[in-house]
């Protein structure tokens, strides 16, 4: 039986996507071939667990039995590093860290954490995004308690996902310090290298070779929704285009007017950012002791 033997815990919108992208890249680390399986935190669940919108295109992917969880690490025997990365792990650390635990008590963790504030504003920009939601940023913060209440998915708790010392707490509480690595969203953004290096060290793997940095998941608005879904989605127009067009200039034309088409979201209101950083104040001042960071730059 061949599991994985480091997780990649959180958070959500930290840079997850491009670190498990570029881990990917080195020839001694297995990835999951499924980012997000979050098998220790659905385990048995069914798939319409969660009830929020769209919450059952987010559940698709993700591993619910044993078998399937196994199937994931069939081919990664062979590797040193063999990982998986499911943010859902941080967000229900207190069903995941247990179970964890009790399947791979000397797996290591790594987890990327992003300024609270932004983190959360930048869900709630992703979701807007998708089309699912549909409430000011605000609207959304003041709806946040009944919709947990309602069993929406975790994607919904802005708020409540930025909580990192509360929500680390259940994985300390079961595995040694030393099985947990802790980086910054900014250390990732602005020396990924470094952090990866320092990642493939702690994993064990040759750190003489550094894989090229692979960014994804930046969040984007769409001027026209109508005119994005024409663009990514199947269409008429993509079908009429085919014959007539070479598929590698296609790609390339629809890739520019979805460039186009695409917008950055606006900065979040101080107002709104003054209020979660008091909200989170005694969450930060308790995690820096915790990871031994300086974080009082999250505190303006």
């Amino acid at each position: 039986m061949v599991l994985p033997n480091f997780l990649v815990i959180g958070a959500a919108k930290s840079g997850t996507t491009s670190f498990y992208k570029t881990l990917s890249k080195h020839p001694e680390v297995f990835m999951s071939p499924i980012k997000e399986p979050t098998f220790f935190a659905l385990e048995g669940k069914p798939r319409g667990f969660f009830k929020g919108p769209g919450d059952q295109i987010d559940l698709l992917r993700t591993v619910h039995h044993m078998h399937d969880y196994l199937d994931l690490f069939k081919e990664a025997s062979q590797f040193g590093a063999r990982g998986e990365a499911s943010v859902g792990y941080l967000n229900m650390s207190d069903i995941a860290a247990p179970k964890i635990y009790h399947l791979i008590p000397e797996v290591k963790l790594i987890a990327i954490l992003r300024h609270p504030a932004d983190r959360a504003y930048s869900k709630y920009q992703q979701l807007v995004s998708q089309g699912r939601e549909n409430l000011t940023f605000q609207q959304a913060l003041s709806a946040e308690k009944s919709r947990i209440e309602m069993n929406w998915g975790w994607a919904w708790r802005y708020k409540a996902n930025g909580y990192y010392f509360r929500l680390l707490r259940p994985f300390y509480n079961h595995f040694c310090k030393e099985q947990i690595r802790i980086y910054l969203y900014d250390d990732w953004k602005n020396t990924p290298k470094i952090v990866l290096q320092d990642t493939l060290d702690y994993l064990g793997v040759n750190t003489s070779y550094i894989p090229q940095i692979e960014y994804a998941n930046v969040t984007k608005l769409w001027r026209s929704r109508q005119l994005h879904k024409l663009l990514t989605g199947q269409s008429s127009l993509k079908t009429w285009l085919k014959p007539l067009i070479p598929a590698s200039i296609r790609e390339k034309i629809m890739k520019n007017l979805v460039q186009i088409n695409s917008k950055k979201p606006p900065p979040l209101d101080p107002e709104i950012r003054y209020y979660l950083i008091q909200e989170y104040r005694d969450d930060i001042l308790s995690l820096q002791d915790l990871i031994g960071r300086d974080l009082s730059h999250w505190l303006v």
